[in-house]
Parts: structure tokens; C-alpha cells; sequence
């Protein structure tokens, strides 16, 4: 990334920052809604741990309709982390599906992947009720659940499962999220965490040409763990190799892995923004 598109990126997360202060003043906020732990799996099968953990909350505008929806996945390297609201996603006009996700040594690979899919499904075949936008679904996580948006995102077998192309998601939004297999999907097998790995579980792998607008997001090279801008930026040119004609990186100077979830957020907004110009 230049220093003109670092500053450029700076001065966006200035302003959303500026406004989100402004309107937290006035109060001039839309009115919305929550609907919490919503079990988004169902069938007769479903284990105690489904039951437990394949549950989303929804946190939605009640003042309009055809808004656009963000499903947030939480990080934690997928053994850790419980759903949650982003602060810097809230009263922006957007419903925010926050989910959980089976976690390891509980279950191991794909399983994980699976509830992601799962629980997009889910939101596909139901946002409308509340007045959202099956056009306008977006897909974003921080950490591991940038892996998993990543994933489910590129990897059009996990929502075909549900009936659903992956290329109807309106935009993926990974923060920091590995672009190589996932190191804990490595732990299961035996491999070592520092040994990068590219198969059919790495976000790599399925790159293509005819994926959703893809935006990725990271803290600061030097701070990040593992290597993790260095694989995204891979990821940002092998895309730009096959011929994918929106895919953007940022890199956030002077963030580390865990603190560049709350800068990120102002650019997932206006780039949910500018896609629906």
C-alpha cells in the first residue's frame, strides 16, 4: 500500500470517526432492534454443542427498509471468542448478524467452516423478514473470522451446501485474516504453526476471477503476527493476477493484530458505501 493510500485510508477512518461523534452528540441516531442467540442450524441432529454454539444474534434498523446487513464473525483462532456487536458498526443504517461458531478441540476442520456457512445461510433466507436486503449481505471477521469469511467467501462448495452462490454475497471484508491454511487446522494434523501450508483449506487456493468485491484489511506489517499482511498482500496480487476487478488492501500503520479491528471498521462502511453508489 503507498503512503498516499495509507493517508488517504487515515483521513477516511478520520471522518467516519468524526461523524459517529456528531451524531452520538445529537442523538440523531435511527431507531433499531436485537434479537438475540437465534439458533441458525436446525434439523433433529443437532448435537448439545450445536445447540449451544450455532447461535447468532441480529441487530437491525427499525426505521427503514432494504438496508444492508454486515454477518460479523469473531476471532480467537477458532479454539476462543464469542459473538458480539462491533461499537463501530452500530447506528450506521446497517443490521449487523453477529455469530457463533463451534471452536476447537471441541470439533476440528471443516467444522468450523460449516457454522459459517451455515449461519450466511441463515441470513440469506431470512433478513428479509426484517426488512434487510438478501441483495445487500455482506461478510466480515476479525482474525480467524476473517479466515472464515474469506473461506466461505471464495470456496463456493460451503453455501452451495445450503443451496446458496457464494457469488450473491455483495462484498467480503476479512480483517487480518490468514490467507494460508489456518494454523489451527494445521495444530489438528500435527504441523507446526510457523509452517505455512496452501491446500484446499487456505483462502489462497480458491482464488478466482468471479468472486464478490473483496476488501482486505490489516494491521501494521511490522506488528502483525505471522506474517499475516505479507499473506494478505499475496492474496491482493494473485487476485489481481486471475483478473478479479475489485479487490483492495489496506494496511493500518502503527496497529497491531489485535488493535486494528475498531480503525478497520470506517472502511468496511464506506466500502459497503461505494459499492452501493
Amino acid at each position: 500500500m503507498s503512503l498516499h493510500q495509507l493517508l488517504s485510508a487515515v483521513l477516511i477512518a478520520a471522518t467516519f470517526a468524526s461523524t459517529a461523534i456528531a451524531q452520538d452528540a445529537s442523538g440523531d441516531k435511527p431507531g433499531y432492534a436485537i434479537e438475540k442467540d437465534i439458533l441458525y442450524r436446525d434439523g433433529d441432529n443437532l448435537t448439545d454443542y450445536m445447540q449451544e454454539r450455532c447461535r447468532l444474534d441480529l441487530y437491525y434498523p427499525t426505521d427503514r427498509d432494504g438496508f444492508s446487513t454486515v454477518v460479523w464473525f469473531h476471532g480467537g483462532g477458532l479454539r476462543a471468542g464469542n459473538k458480539s456487536i462491533p461499537s463501530g458498526l452500530k447506528n450506521k443504517g446497517l443490521a449487523i448478524v453477529a455469530v457463533n461458531y463451534r471452536l476447537f478441540p471441541h470439533v476440528k476442520s471443516p467444522a468450523y467452516i460449516e457454522d459459517a456457512a451455515a449461519a450466511v445461510a441463515w441470513t440469506f433466507r431470512n433478513i428479509e423478514r426484517y426488512g434487510g436486503s438478501p441483495e445487500r449481505i455482506y461478510v466480515s471477521g476479525h482474525s480467524a473470522g476473517g479466515y472464515l469469511t474469506s473461506m466461505i467467501g471464495l470456496d463456493r462448495r460451503w453455501l452451495a451446501a445450503h443451496d446458496i452462490d457464494a457469488n450473491d454475497i455483495a462484498g467480503l471484508i476479512p480483517y487480518s485474516g490468514h490467507t494460508i491454511t489456518h494454523f489451527t487446522v494445521r495444530e489438528e494434523r500435527g504441523i507446526d504453526g510457523k509452517q505455512p501450508i496452501v491446500d484446499d483449506l487456505a483462502p489462497l487456493y480458491h482464488v478466482r476471477k468471479d468472486a464478490p468485491p473483496l476488501l482486505l484489511i490489516t494491521g501494521d506489517r511490522d506488528k502483525e503476527i505471522l506474517g499475516r499482511y505479507e499473506e494478505n498482500a499475496y492474496f491482493w496480487r494473485m487476485m489481481q493476477v486471475v483478473g478479479h476487478p475489485q479487490t483492495v488492501l489496506y494496511e493500518l500503520d502503527g496497529y497491531d493484530h489485535g488493535g486494528m479491528a475498531e480503525p478497520a471498521h470506517p472502511l468496511l462502511i464506506q466500502f459497503v458505501r461505494s459499492l452501493e453508489k
